[in-house]
């Protein structure tokens, strides 16, 4: 009711006048009245975000009525936004629509407005799109560089094929969740000469082999792929990880292999000989990866069983400090890739100190994810505070042997860090919250849920000493017993 006012209104849309990017998103009582009159007040939107709103698609007037306000108490009509981007086709140029339930007929109603000429579009989750709406799409909207249809499940290889003929200019493209996207689809690919960023996350039918041929045959033509997420995708394997790396060479920046468990070390020292510029590495879950992975030392004639000794290189760590030096890298190690700024290895689970105490050793590493490695101790943990000083993102959720003794030492070391995630270290008591409060001024949200060793009133002291802290988490912390709530 306030832009209800004409005086409030008209000085709403001075002070919005100049006002280019919009988001409503997630507004579920968002009605058509509401919308036209915020709208009104912001003449020069160029983006606009209704995702998740929840947007009808009637046909005819709603419920008898005559007009098309009749309505605008109720619901937020796509009709009505149809209206409004006629009225702005001139110069809106991004729309977010995800989670609406679009259907096919309103999306190609939607490319078929007269002047709009879309640059980027989402539609995820979208489920009821259909291949033949995309590639209409495509065909009235050819001057698309983003396109996201993450979890419109009904899409198909034919839809990746109607991308890749229509749409020219992309840059970005998103389509994970796509389960019914396969490596034939994946040729397609090749017509997209402009692509810079690529996610295919959790499209488990997609192996990477003609994925690694389609982009090859792009390669050379600027600009090259600088970001790619193949996440979760099961049936990657080392041999297609290979190829997909010799393609995209040293312009790739961001690479997610999260949870491609069939992974193995080669994977990985491909990487640092072929992607040195990486700037963000993902591994999250590649619980094949071992130290000497890591170190970049050579493959051990066999795989020690459990219980037998580690790689014959690495023994020197475990000797003391009157043992031999430890071993250099003879092949290509982690610390090959000197621009990294983000690095998840979380649930790597056979990484111990004896690696990741001598490559974590990155100047401008600024988010670090370890949570779920249950062979870090102090001493790797003071060895990465060392060598990562400019950490301003710490994960090391439910890696017990850490204690207090440690984030005495690590603590100064970290005085960017703001988010800081500890939950589950069984053995941390109150005096790690005193370390981090010493020293970590800039901290921003912690996470000690399920510390049985820290009290709810030592976090209450804490949050006394750094008023700033937006944001703790102490579910369950002092001991609490889960069962109590289960």
């Amino acid at each position: 009711m306030l832009l209800a006012q004409p005086e409030m209104a008209q000085r709403v849309r001075q002070a919005l006048s100049d006002l280019r990017e919009l988001s409503l998103a997630g507004l579920r009582d968002l009605v058509d009245l509401s919308f036209n009159r915020l709208s009104c007040c912001a003449p020069s939107l160029e983006r606009l975000s209704l995702a998740y709103c929840h947007l009808t698609f009637e046909a005819g007037p709603a419920r008898g009525s005559i007009g098309p306000q009749d309505s605008s108490a109720s619901q937020l009509s796509f009709r009505n936004l149809l209206r409004f981007l006629k009225e702005r086709a001139n110069r809106l140029h991004a729309l977010d629509l995800s989670g609406t339930g679009l259907p096919p007929g309103a999306l190609q109603a939607l490319g078929q407005v007269a002047g709009l000429q879309l640059q980027e579009l989402s539609l995820h989750s979208c489920r009821d799109l259909s291949t033949e709406a995309v590639a209409a799409l495509c065909r009235l909207q050819p001057g698309l560089t983003s396109l996201d249809l993450s979890g419109c499940s009904e899409l198909a290889d034919g839809a990746l094929l109607a991308v890749s003929r229509g749409l020219r200019r992309l840059q970005r493209l998103r389509l994970r969740k796509l389960q019914r996207l396969t490596d034939a689809g994946c040729t397609a690919l090749g017509g997209l000469h402009e692509l810079q960023s690529l996610d295919m996350a959790e499209c488990c039918l997609v192996s990477g082999r003609e994925l690694a041929q389609a982009l090859g045959s792009v390669r050379g033509t600027p600009p090259p792929l600088a970001s790619l997420s193949l996440a979760y995708c099961s049936s990657l394997k080392d041999t297609s990880v290979f190829s997909l790396i010799r393609v995209l060479g040293p312009s790739l920046r961001v690479l997610d292999l999260s949870s491609c468990v069939a992974l193995t070390n080669r994977t990985l020292q491909a990487i640092c000989t072929y992607l040195t510029p990486l700037s963000v590495l993902r591994l999250a879950w590649c619980k094949e990866l071992c130290d000497w992975g890591l170190l970049g030392l050579g493959e051990p004639s066999e795989e020690p069983a459990q219980g037998s000794q580690p790689h014959p290189e690495l023994e020197h760590q475990a000797l003391g400090p009157k043992a031999a030096p430890s071993p250099q890298p003879r092949g290509p190690s982690l610390l090959m890739l000197r621009a990294l700024q983000e690095l998840d290895l979380t649930a790597c689970s056979k990484l111990t100190d004896a690696s990741l105490a001598k490559v974590l050793q990155f100047p401008q590493l600024r988010h670090l994810s370890l949570s779920l490695l249950p062979a870090l101790t102090d001493k790797g943990l003071v060895a990465v505070a060392r060598g990562c000083p400019s950490l301003e993102y710490l994960a090391l959720s439910h890696c017990g042997l850490l204690s207090d003794e440690g984030w005495a030492q690590a603590a100064s070391s970290w005085p960017r860090l703001q988010h800081l995630n500890l939950s589950s270290c069984s053995q941390l008591t109150e005096q790690t919250l005193d370390s981090i409060g010493q020293a970590c001024k800039q901290i921003q949200m912690l996470d000690v849920a399920m510390c049985p060793g820290i009290s709810m009133a030592a976090i209450r002291r804490f949050q006394a000493q750094l008023p700033q802290a937006a944001c703790i988490q102490s579910r369950f912390v002092g001991g609490a017993d889960l069962t109590l709530t289960l």
